[in-house]
């Protein structure tokens, strides 16, 4: 007689349907992220890149005490400066961006009214830089960023109010006025136009009615309008724009659009080829500032410029996506006023080119040479990348037990 104990049976050899399985935990640094935060991700490095090897080609000709290969190691510290700042804004949660919105804005601010001090000094007509232990900077690019934020908590706070126009008048408007005035007392209008630009984004995102809408529109126009009609500088290069017979302006307003255009068309579709541009060589002042797409046309041809739009059409795709897929009214109309300031921005650039628009002097986002310029923008990319990691991801993991 054979005699048998009862032991209670493991768990795996009770359910033999079920196999041995190990879970472990690799933490939120391995989580997946949406295919947004991939799409800005990588065509904002792609054209940070793309814009260092550009700066180096476009100021290789010049001649400078310091070699010619100081500009572009300049940009590329910058780069190097703000890829990782990106990085760091991806991994902040949602509340601190909202809990430093009024700081950031007020430090913005108060940056840019540095402008007016002995720190500041004036280029090119325009009084928007300071100098401080021999470095340059400009404020007013900071101060697209935080008022873009600033937008998106005040009109977040207010969402279930803005049929009323007085909860949008209050405190927008007076602090809108506030920001750009202090760009427009620079006499950087570019700029201020940028800022119209960011504050009309944020309230089209912030689904305020047409009529509410609409108003600050046509006062923005009617401010632009004025302002452009009050510089002589202003209107010499309206008029120059309008002026079907530029070529009699050549030796005046119309001396760099003439040779942005013909730089642009002497490249037909394949180019001259990299670093063989001829309009470099101290025939366009500003190849590397805002004539970088020129200087690509020139040297990449046809080729080179549908990749760019193609990039920044990506770049617009992918912010687009955040903003749509959200249900944080701050992040929809945060992210929306940074998509339109870098979007817009870089149609308005490749439009001054184009000579559809008259010279505005603002540069291409990623590509033109200036350090504040490409360090605001690769923030702006952080802070969209921290918007989308709060959308859920495409294809998320389940885990299934092993049969």
């Amino acid at each position: 007689m054979t005699s048998t104990t009862d032991r209670p049976l493991p768990a795996d050899s009770a359910d033999p349907g079920r196999g041995f399985t190990a879970r472990v935990s690799l933490g939120r640094v391995f989580t997946p992220v949406p295919s947004e935060f991939l799409l800005i991700t990588s065509t904002a490095l792609l054209l940070t890149v793309f814009g260092l090897v550009m700066v180096l080609s476009a100021t290789m000709a010049t001649t400078s005490e310091e070699g010619p290969f100081q500009t572009a190691l300049k940009q590329t510290m910058f780069a190097a400066i703000g890829i990782p700042l990106m990085l760091v804004f991806s991994r902040l949660p949602m509340l601190f961006w909202k809990r430093i919105s009024w700081i950031a804005l007020i430090g913005a601010l108060g940056l840019q009214l540095l402008v007016f001090t002995p720190l500041g000094y004036e280029f090119d007509g325009n009084r928007n830089w300071i100098a401080i232990a021999g470095v340059q900077a400009q404020p007013s690019e900071f101060l697209k960023l935080a008022f873009a934020l600033w937008l998106g908590y005040v009109l977040y706070r207010k969402h279930t109010l803005l049929g009323l126009w007085r909860h949008v008048f209050i405190p927008v408007v007076p602090v809108s006025a506030i920001v750009i005035g202090s760009v427009v007392a620079g006499h950087d209008l570019g700029t201020a136009m940028i800022l119209v630009l960011i504050l009309l984004g944020a309230l089209f995102f912030s689904g305020v009615k047409l009529r509410v809408f609409v108003i600050p529109a046509l006062a923005a126009a009617g401010i632009v309008a004025f302002l452009a009609i009050s510089s002589p500088n202003r209107m010499a290069r309206i008029t120059s724009f309008l002026n079907p017979n530029c070529i009699d302006e050549y030796l005046t307003t119309c001396y760099q659009p003439l040779h942005g255009i013909w730089g642009l068309a002497s490249g037909g579709v394949f180019g001259l080829g990299l670093g063989n541009s001829r309009e470099k060589y101290a025939w366009l002042p500003a190849a590397a500032h805002d004539y970088i797409f020129s200087i690509v046309g020139e040297e990449l041809g046809l080729i080179g410029c549908v990749v760019v739009l193609a990039l920044f059409t990506l770049f617009a795709i992918g912010a687009f996506h955040v903003i749509r897929k959200t249900h944080d009214p701050f992040i929809r109309i945060a992210a929306g006023g940074i998509t339109v300031w870098i979007v817009g921005q870089a149609l308005i650039n490749i439009g001054v080119v184009l000579r559809v628009f008259p010279v505005l002097g603002v540069p291409l986002p990623f590509m033109s040479q200036g350090g504040t310029s490409l360090v605001s923008v690769l923030m702006a990319c952080g802070v969209l990348l921290a918007f989308a990691r709060t959308l859920p991801s495409s294809h998320p993991v389940v885990a299934e037990p092993r049969r």
